[in-house]
């Protein structure tokens, strides 16, 4: 099969070289490899951001990047990119036009809207992961949430026009419908994790004689960072390690790092909170294996990727009861749910696991072989080729006009 990935910001061919992606670019990349080792013809399309790039660079057998010019040939910020989704599509089209894909699977927002306007006049069935929807970041964010505002409306006409739409957890699907997305065209696939780099057994980051909790995103107030802090002081003799926000050198000047620093220093645990900075993806099996305990409190997720990556590593997790994590993480086998932006809960959760090494090793154990048996990538790959073969024998149908604004 002949399949068109589009995902208009993240670049394999960037991860590759060693530029962590984050989770959506670890997705877009260990999908588009597991679905070209198993014999298919895969190019991932995104917008040029370097005018010294090659128009197209193969990654390994089956796959193949494709540098699409859209905008100023340089990174700009996200928020921007939908001035541009016209160029892209424009430049999609012309490409697919020469060289015909049988599906194309767009990757977020600006993607779909990108793909709608390439494969319109062509005939090309589009299937869409959203992997996070402005209906969800508008609630929980409020003001803080920098989308534009056309994003829920072309979200939902996006939704309601293509062939597919994948949704990474049972919650993000119950959100498709209630924008008016027919339930019949949407499927749940997880995201997956590459089981092979993260594994139970190899280096460990060397640690103190407290018991360590590990948390890994994005330092922004949504992940809920603070509701692990404010735990600490009620956790007597643990420390926490977090990863993720600036690279070493900027750490200091990094608003998110200051605004953590000032709540662990108000709560008086500043000695047992480490702010490591970006960790390269490469280590961050180290970290995980270090960890008596992954701790990730999001007010929501679409997908749990770091809470799999610790479940892969064999590490039991406590985990807000919100979005893909109550998919992910299976509550009481392979760690604990707990409401979000409740610290009391969020102690006593870790108080039970800390406490009895007996269960936590028990869960760790569970947690590693659930991670490969659901979330290898090799089978998510095929259960996302079985929503691009249901497309492909379904009848075509009128694709909607999907011209962005001006």
């Amino acid at each position: 099969m002949k399949i068109a990935m589009v995902s208009e910001q993240v670049n394999p061919r960037a991860i590759a070289g060693g530029t962590d992606g984050g989770g959506r670019g670890r997705c877009v990349t260990g999908l588009a490899r597991a679905l070209a080792r198993a014999g298919h013809d895969v190019v991932v399309h995104t917008r040029r951001e370097d005018p010294q790039a090659p128009h197209r660079t193969p990654l390994c057998d089956g796959l193949t990047v494709e540098q699409v010019p859209a905008g100023p040939p340089r990174p700009i910020p996200r928020d921007t990119l939908l001035r541009h989704a016209g160029a892209f599509g424009g430049s999609l089209a012309e490409s697919w036009s020469q060289e015909r894909p049988d599906v194309v699977h767009a990757h977020a927002w600006m993607s779909g809207l990108a793909a709608m306007v390439g494969a319109r006049g062509l005939d090309l069935p589009v299937v869409q992961t959203f992997h996070a929807l402005g209906t969800v970041e508008r609630r929980h964010q409020g003001r803080a949430d920098t989308s534009p505002p056309e994003r829920s409306r072309l979200e939902a006409a996006i939704g309601r026009s293509v062939r597919c739409v994948i949704a990474t957890c049972h919650d993000e699907a119950e959100e498709l419908v209630h924008m008016g997305v027919p339930r019949r065209r949407i499927s749940v696939v997880p995201v997956g994790v590459d089981v092979d780099h993260l594994a139970e057994e190899g280096p460990t980051l060397a640690r103190s004689s407290s018991k360590r909790l590990v948390t890994i995103g994005r330092l922004v107030r949504h992940r809920g960072i603070e509701t692990i802090i404010e735990a600490l002081p009620r956790l007597p003799d643990v420390e926490l390690l977090v990863a993720g926000g600036s690279t070493g050198e900027d750490l200091g000047e990094d608003p998110d790092v200051r605004r953590l620093r000032r709540c662990a220093f108000d709560r008086g645990v500043s000695d047992r909170v480490q702010l490591l900075g970006w960790v390269p993806h490469s280590d961050v099996p180290r970290l995980l294996r270090s960890a008596d305990v992954f701790v990730t409190m999001p007010w929501y997720e679409p997908s749990g990727t770091t809470a799999l990556e610790a479940m892969a590593c064999g590490r039991p997790v406590v985990a807000a009861a919100v979005g893909g994590l109550l998919d992910t993480v299976l509550d009481g086998a392979s760690g604990l749910l707990v409401p979000p932006r409740r610290p009391d809960l969020l102690v006593s959760a870790l108080r039970m696991l800390l406490g009895d090494t007996l269960r936590r090793e028990e869960m760790g154990m569970f947690a590693g072989v659930h991670a490969r048996a659901r979330y290898s990538w090799p089978r998510i790959a095929a259960e996302t080729l079985q929503c691009y073969t249901s497309v492909l024998t379904e009848q075509p149908r009128a694709m909607a006009s999907m011209s962005p604004p001006r």
